[in-house]
């Protein structure tokens, strides 16, 4: 005879939430890396001292941690899992009882709490700390690269540049973020800086003025994108900055970070890997000038020459920095174009017009030859291509490839929630925290 389960609520229970967290859980092993001391100083200016009390900083870190962990991005979702998992509750310090923030005040606190701070950044770096600490950070290889993310902007919500100012006629009712996009345009009062002229934003999102438009990863959509700087011994993520998803924005999100990373975490590679979209000549140089050995594919533009003599024909002599023709007439230096850091070099129309070869080198009335002003820097690199330091590079180099499979994958980072440039600041630096604490959690023994 089968018995009926009865259900008899006891009085009392002797319950520790301590007891059913096992002790080779995820979080128990984050829980100890974590130092929230490190960063209390900063948290305090988030305390309310009058009124009602607020959402507690620390624990709201402690669930945007548990989100990022678990791939968790709906906030509703995320507060009703804190809410029912005993392990998550013990994460966040709340045991039994304690109260979970319930949804619209947590989502106010996240889209607004944190956005004039450097708490993310100061949370990321502590973990950064840990593993430099625990010996997990060998601090001569390093790799770069850039994944994009979706912004939270509609892709049919956009904008040409020059139809901006139809945003001021009525920026009463636009949201935050283009109000403070608007702002900055108006405060904006500095010369252009040096270099290539940049073509303006095809597209500009009325919602997310800072997103840009980019057809990177399938049709065009309105995207940010994530700049990993990793120490390529175990891939941790050294450094971490935001950008809108322009190729331009990589070179400069990557000098940032180096900057950046030399100066707190005393990071100084000696070489760095990275795809050829970093190749440039000015780039290289400057990696070159900070003794850090690029290996990195030159960025070369094939030049058309329609049948005639290629540059491999003339012979050009450093010393007096012009070229010599099949023909041996001097071609010296003639034009530079600082701003595409271009030098042209060509023979007076005298000579190229009474050459018996000229057919075979130029249609023109005489031929031009044009040199980066940082070929030397180029050509070093290219050397390097025959290295077996170049190969092992480029194998290392996988490693930050795997890291954005994962965050996309398992932390189901698409797209984002927040909005604006410091909002994908925000998260890519908690993405990155939380993989950090992932693979340090795995390496430490115990």
């Amino acid at each position: 005879m089968m018995g009926q389960l009865e259900v008899q609520e006891n009085l009392f229970y002797r319950f520790r939430i301590e007891d059913h967290v096992p002790r080779d859980h995820l979080l128990r092993k984050i829980d100890w890396l974590l130092d929230f001391d490190a960063i209390r100083a900063d948290l305090a200016d988030l305390y309310s001292h009058t009124g009602r009390p607020s959402v507690d900083p620390e624990l709201m870190l402690r669930m945007l941690l548990v989100g990022y962990l678990y791939g968790i991005r709906s906030e509703r979702r995320l507060v009703e899992e804190v809410h029912l998992n005993l392990a998550y509750r013990w994460f966040c310090k709340l045991g039994l009882e304690g109260r979970v923030p319930d949804r619209s005040t947590f989502s106010k606190n996240r889209h607004g709490r944190f956005a004039d701070g450097d708490i993310m950044r100061h949370l990321f770096e502590s973990v950064v700390e840990k593993c430099v600490g625990f010996g997990f950070v060998g601090g001569t290889d390093a790799a770069v690269d850039g994944s994009t993310i979706e912004a939270d902007a509609n892709r049919d919500r956009k904008d040409a540049p020059h139809e901006i100012e139809k945003l001021w006629s009525r920026k009463e009712q636009v949201q935050r973020p283009v109000a403070e996009y608007l702002a900055k345009l108006a405060d904006t009062d500095q010369p252009s800086s040096p270099g290539p002229k940049k073509k303006p934003p095809k597209y500009l999102s009325e919602t997310d003025p800072d997103a840009a438009w980019s057809l990177k990863d399938g049709p065009g959509r309105f995207s940010y994108e994530t700049n990993y700087l990793i120490d390529t011994d175990h891939g941790i993520i050294m450094d971490v900055e935001a950008t809108p998803a322009r190729l331009s924005q990589e070179i400069i999100a990557t000098k940032t970070m180096l900057e950046r990373s030399a100066k707190r975490h005393d990071f100084q590679p000696d070489r760095i890997a990275a795809d050829g979209s970093y190749g440039t000549g000015p780039f290289l140089a400057w990696l070159l000038k900070r003794n850090v050995t690029p290996h990195i594919p030159v960025l070369d533009r094939k030049h058309q020459t329609n049948g005639k003599y290629d540059i491999s024909h003339f012979q050009y002599d450093p010393e007096r920095d012009s070229f010599t023709c099949l023909e041996g007439h001097e071609m010296p230096l003639r034009r530079i174009k600082k701003a595409d850091r271009i030098k042209s070099y060509f023979a007076s129309k005298e000579s190229c017009g009474a050459c018996p070869i000229r057919k075979a080198c130029t249609d023109a009335p005489f031929r031009t030859v044009t040199r980066h002003m940082d070929e030397d820097a180029r050509q070093t690199v290219r050397d390097l291509k025959h290295t077996w330091q170049y190969d092992e590079s480029r194998r290392r180099r996988k490693k930050v490839e795997m890291l954005f499979a994962h965050l996309k994958r398992h932390l189901g980072l698409r797209r984002l929630r927040l909005r604006g440039l410091k909002g994908a600041n925000e998260e890519f630096l908690l993405a990155a925290t939380a993989q950090n604490l992932k693979r340090m959690a795995k390496m430490v023994p115990g």
